[in-house]
């Protein structure tokens, strides 16, 4: 048997090899169950299609350079091999892609009726797999490119276009970039939390959302307000729950000088201790301003989180106001004019000033 036969044989030998260790490799990984929705184990059956090619390859590979062919053959056979393995890698990583985006989504059901966060999440992970795919595909072209050798400046040139192309995207995209990086200071420092109450361009309402770009405060009507997360580093605003939930309630009352200030503190006491809003921590009442015509009064007290702080503050004004009227009807607010009688003429002078013309 010449060196050729002996050769072919083991070439052979090893294609069969290779089919062989993937039918095993198929017959273990089909026997895995598919993960349920609720289950989190990878689907690894996606890989079975490109082992199918790579195995066979790896294992051609690996013979090849022991054997006696012809050097040219041989040599047109290891890039052949070399060629197929990078396609096969390529084609393993995309899958892979796929079987991590699957093992991602299985978790949403776009099937409910509220299904927002399930067509969000579809949407982001189909897309960022599609990305990660093409430049899976183009370094794979690129590698293989450079396996020859007339075009391997071909297939630098593709590497250093795309990393100047890298470069005019980071130049752009500075907003973006700076977006970033605030995320991951707002992650480590954390000014903000989800659900924390903050008052943000004049809105009051909670943290919703937190993205490593933008921010979502969901305002007290129920609308959104979109911010880029930069605006929470850079710019002033505040939080009403940064250290506990506790908030303390103010309401400002204006009455007339001949107002009864005890009188006022004691049916704050009384209206406190019949709410159930109330956290039985802050009650006071002061006298924090008088002006020319009013006296400013502060109510304050305290509730366990901001939903109850602003319904007490309301209730509050309200029973002071029906205190007010019912109890001190003369307290309230007014204006004074002082009206002067201006004294009448005289009328004899005027008559003398006559007969003395």
């Amino acid at each position: 048997m010449s060196n050729i036969q002996f050769s072919l044989i083991v070439f052979l030998f090893a294609l069969l090899a290779g089919l062989v260790l993937h039918s095993i490799a198929a017959m273990l990984i089909k026997r895995r169950p598919k993960p349920s929705v609720a289950g989190r184990p990878l689907n690894i059956h996606y890989l079975i299609e490109p082992l199918r090619y790579l195995i066979p390859g790896v294992c051609v590979a690996v013979v090849l350079p022991w054997l006696h062919f012809p050097l040219e053959i041989q040599s047109f056979g290891m890039h052949a091999a070399q060629l197929w393995i990078i396609a096969s890698v390529g084609w393993l990583l995309m899958k892979s892609v796929h079987m991590v985006r699957d093992m991602v989504l299985e978790h949403y059901d776009v099937t409910v009726a509220d299904n927002l966060r399930a067509r969000k999440m579809f949407t982001q992970i189909r897309v960022i797999g599609r990305i990660i795919n093409i430049l899976i595909v183009f370094l794979t072209f690129a590698i293989m490119v450079m396996t020859f050798n007339e075009a391997r400046q071909v297939g630098l040139s593709l590497l250093a276009s795309a990393g100047i192309l890298g470069v005019v995207l980071g130049f752009a995209a500075q907003k973006t970039l700076g977006n970033l990086m605030a995320g991951i200071q707002i992650a480590f420092a954390q000014p903000i939390r989800l659900d924390d109450v903050v008052i943000v361009e004049n809105e009051w309402g909670w943290i919703e959302e937190i993205t490593l770009t933008y921010v979502v405060v969901r305002i007290w009507d129920l609308r959104r307000l979109i911010l880029p997360i930069s605006y929470f580093v850079e710019k002033p605003f505040q939080n009403w729950t940064r250290v506990s939930a506790d908030l303390l309630g103010t309401v400002f009352v204006y009455t007339d000088y001949l107002i009864d200030v005890q009188g006022v503190r004691e049916a704050l006491t009384r209206i406190l201790g019949q709410s159930r809003l109330w956290d039985k921590k802050v009650n006071v009442l002061q006298v924090t301003n008088l002006s020319e015509h009013t006296v400013e009064l502060r109510a304050l007290m305290s509730a366990s989180d901001s939903s109850k702080a602003w319904d007490l503050r309301c209730e509050v004004r309200e029973k002071l106001l029906n205190y007010m009227q019912t109890q001190h009807p003369d307290s309230l607010p007014r204006t004074r004019v002082e009206m002067q009688k201006r004294p009448e003429p005289n009328m004899e002078s005027g008559r003398l000033s006559q007969k003395e013309e």
